[in-house]
């Protein structure tokens, strides 16, 4: 399964789901590090807007804890974690930051029989199997949220990423709000102390662990689930309804964020209220540095976000990520304008 995920998303376009770059940069190329959450939908972005303009991305999918650092050292053109930076921390950085897409979070299982959505879980359950206080599928806490099946007594291997990671950060996130434990004993960050379980690099790395090991739970983005074929848990969301995740469960949870409110495009929208939301949802972002030493380089990469958010809403809803809406993008476009300028003050957008 693994190496059908990287024959189908390792196309011309020079992205690597392995963090080493397949190709050199070029005139004709841009580059960028960071985020897995949104390769799938940023491999498919780049090999579009290759065909149409000749410009090819250069992407390198290492998580965002590298993609923040990559940006901050300048050997990327963007970086992409899907971790919002603060407006304090955007400002220390001299830093632009804007979202892509929104998706989801899904915990991921191999159980014998089990298919998706087959188990259901809540979040102070989920934080309990990941604080190793739940041991056994059969685990009298998993089993009065599914009373209607008959739960393997297995013990469960949990899976956890080991690079530093915006899915974890989105994961740990939610499980800080369901779990005073959870928040006070191993908190919300792109990387964690995690108290069991076994760490895979990427989303890739988890989804290959969860497909191997029998009575495993992981968690993924939601695009990473489908294109392996590994099932997914339904989860309890804030208003007491079970949900599965999908696009229009994402759509739900991000219904009421109002962006032109949120400084620096700072938001997260895990556990938001609404009978069919979600509860791990969460934007991806773009990180550039305000003042661009290669205006040329800049441009190029406004121009390629310019035509993804332009000409992708499709190719993004054909992977179950959602789209932001023209609102939004309209308050990306001004941002550009009002923020990225060259060494001489002048802006880069128009």
């Amino acid at each position: 399964m693994m190496r059908k995920l990287l024959n189908l998303l390792c196309t011309s376009v020079a992205l690597s789901l392995c963090g080493a770059v397949t190709m050199n940069a070029t005139a004709d190329t841009i580059t960028g590090a960071g985020a897995t959450f949104p390769y799938p939908i940023y491999a498919k972005w780049a090999e579009g807007y290759q065909k149409q303009s000749g410009i090819g991305l250069n992407y390198q999918s290492i998580g965002s804890g590298g993609g923040i650092k990559q940006i901050n050292a300048d050997t990327v053109d963007f970086g992409a974690s899907d971790m919002p930076l603060t407006p304090e921390k955007l400002a220390d950085g001299k830093l632009l930051q804007f979202p892509t897409v929104i998706g989801g979070v899904v915990p991921v299982y191999q159980l014998p029989g089990m298919g998706a959505g087959a188990i259901k879980l809540d979040g102070i359950t989920l934080a309990n199997i990941f604080l190793g206080k739940i041991k056994t599928w059969n685990d009298p806490a998993i089993a009065k949220l599914n009373p209607e099946i008959k739960l393997p007594a297995l013990n469960i291997t949990v899976v956890h990423r080991s690079d530093g990671s915006g899915t974890s950060f989105i994961f740990t996130n939610y499980l800080s709000k369901a779990s005073i434990i959870w928040k006070t004993s191993v908190g919300n960050d792109t990387a964690v102390d995690w108290p069991v379980g076994l760490g895979g690099k990427g989303n890739e790395g988890v989804a290959a662990y969860v497909q191997r090991i029998n009575g495993s739970l992981g968690y993924v983005e939601y695009a990473y689930a489908l294109q392996n074929k590994i099932p997914y848990a339904l989860m309890k969301n804030k208003d007491g309804n079970f949900v599965k995740p999908e696009t229009s469960s994402f759509q739900a949870a991000a219904a009421s964020a109002d962006w032109a409110k949120a400084p620096g495009f700072y938001k997260i929208l895990t556990d938001q209220s609404g009978k069919d939301s979600w509860p791990i949802t969460g934007a991806t972002f773009i990180l550039m540095h305000t003042t661009q030493t290669n205006p040329a380089k800049a441009t190029a990469v406004l121009k390629f976000f310019d035509w993804a958010y332009t000409n992708g809403d499709a190719m993004a809803q054909s992977l179950d990520y959602v789209p932001l809406p023209n609102t939004v993008v309209a308050l990306i476009r001004a941002s550009w304008k009002a923020k990225i300028k060259d060494l001489k003050g002048r802006p880069l957008w128009q």
